[in-house]
């Protein structure tokens, strides 16, 4: 027996970045692992991923700066 500890998976599965789109201009999204966010430069807002989940909703989302 082995005291092997599995590695931590990401917070965050990349492979879910390809099918989210910004719900304000229907754009891709770019993600932003140490800041935990999915960002939309064409609105320019950064949705953030809490708990591994990301929170599409525009009034949870910060304004990016110019």
């Amino acid at each position: 027996m082995t005291d092997e500890t599995p590695a931590p998976r990401p917070l965050f599965e990349r492979r879910m970045l390809e099918a989210l789109i910004c719900p304000v201009t229907h754009t891709p999204l770019t993600y932003d692992a140490e800041a935990q966010e999915l960002l939309s430069q064409a609105a320019g807002l950064a949705f953030p991923i809490r708990d591994g989940i990301p929170v599409m909703l525009v009034g949870e989302a910060r304004a990016l700066k110019p």
